[in-house]
């Protein structure tokens, strides 16, 4: 069995996020949608609040789990006790660069961690969640942008 952890920040979670984690769902036996706690910067959303979202935004799929972690990835696949793989979204060039840094820092640290990158559909090639933030903050619509079942919280708390 290969579990595939897909890791980010998904602060907000996206449709673009949805995509790739549907994706690896039909690829993978198992999904952990990872929070990844950055202690350098400030989060619109907790940890509890984001799991949440990635919980009901996935509720259809049995194989994806949520999680978080504030610490290296890295490690935090060691605590997996099954064949690992990272799966990365990519939007543009810039987003392969810095992937293709982390996929080297992981594969050094853990010489068995494999990444697996995949390119988002196309649709949602200029969608991130700071776009999603700032739309959110000045009282646009992002119905087309988040999943609808979180879409009123994300407006609640940002507008």
């Amino acid at each position: 069995m290969t579990t595939a952890i897909c890791p980010g920040s998904y602060d907000p979670i996206t449709l673009g996020h949805l995509d790739i984690i549907r994706r690896s769902a039909k690829i993978f036996d198992k999904v952990i949608v990872l929070v990844l706690i950055n202690p350098g910067k400030e989060p619109c959303f907790s940890a509890e609040e984001r799991m949440d979202f990635i919980s009901r935004a996935t509720a259809d799929l049995d194989n994806v789990v949520s999680d978080f972690s504030n610490g290296l990835l890295v490690d935090y696949t060691k605590s997996i006790n099954s064949p690992v793989v990272i799966v990365k979204g990519l939007r543009a060039v810039s987003d392969f660069e810095y992937e293709f840094q982390q996929a080297l820092i992981n594969k050094k640290l853990s010489g068995d961690l494999e990444t697996f990158f995949l390119s988002c559909a196309s649709e949602y090639m200029y969608l991130s969640s700071s776009m999603v933030r700032q739309l959110a903050t000045q009282g646009r619509d992002i119905s087309e942008f988040v999943p609808s079942v979180v879409s009123k919280d994300i407006i609640s708390k940002l507008s």
